[in-house]
């Protein structure tokens, strides 16, 4: 268990575990819904997924949207790595953009909830069609996670490649 822990990143810790469990104290808090955990193990199993799907969110929808507004501007990844190598702030700082984009998320499903709260949704968890409508939509979710991250390591391959050459 501490090598698990030891192996926790800061960009793990705050990024998904942070966000999964502020998410669900607030929900709990929020709305009638009630995931926080007794066992302290599946509490961190399911609050680290759930601030991942959180991240998510902020890195499929968020960014996007805020991307395409110009409310935020990012810099050519040729550029950030170089400009990464001379100052290693810059890394703190994205992490910390992350963060940032991650709580905005867990605000925007926060709010959904509490809306499906006030409004009377409601799901009944142990109708099949329902856990199949979940399922689907997690698998879909996380398949586009996928392939973005994917499009990223493509990328910062291709960058560091091409920085290469270029020093030949």
């Amino acid at each position: 268990m501490n090598d698990l822990i030891n192996k926790i990143s800061s960009y793990n810790l705050f990024n998904y575990l942070f966000p999964g469990v502020l998410f669900l104290v607030l929900l709990d808090k929020a709305t009638n819904f009630h995931f926080l955990q007794k066992n302290v193990l599946e509490g961190v199993f399911l609050y680290y997924f759930i601030g991942m799907l959180i991240n998510r969110v902020g890195s499929l929808c968020i960014e996007p949207i805020l991307r395409k507004t110009k409310l935020v501007v990012f810099q050519p990844l040729k550029d950030f790595n170089k400009a990464k190598a001379l100052d290693a702030k810059i890394e703190i700082h994205s992490e910390t953009n992350n963060m940032f984009r991650s709580i905005a998320a867990m605000f925007l499903v926060l709010g959904v909830f509490i809306v499906f709260d006030m409004t009377g949704i409601q799901f009944d968890w142990s109708d099949s069609f329902v856990k199949l409508t979940i399922v689907v939509a997690l698998f879909v979710f996380l398949i586009l996670s996928y392939r973005k991250q994917t499009k990223i390591i493509y990328d910062r391959v291709d960058s560091a490649l091409s920085s290469e050459k270029d020093k030949s």
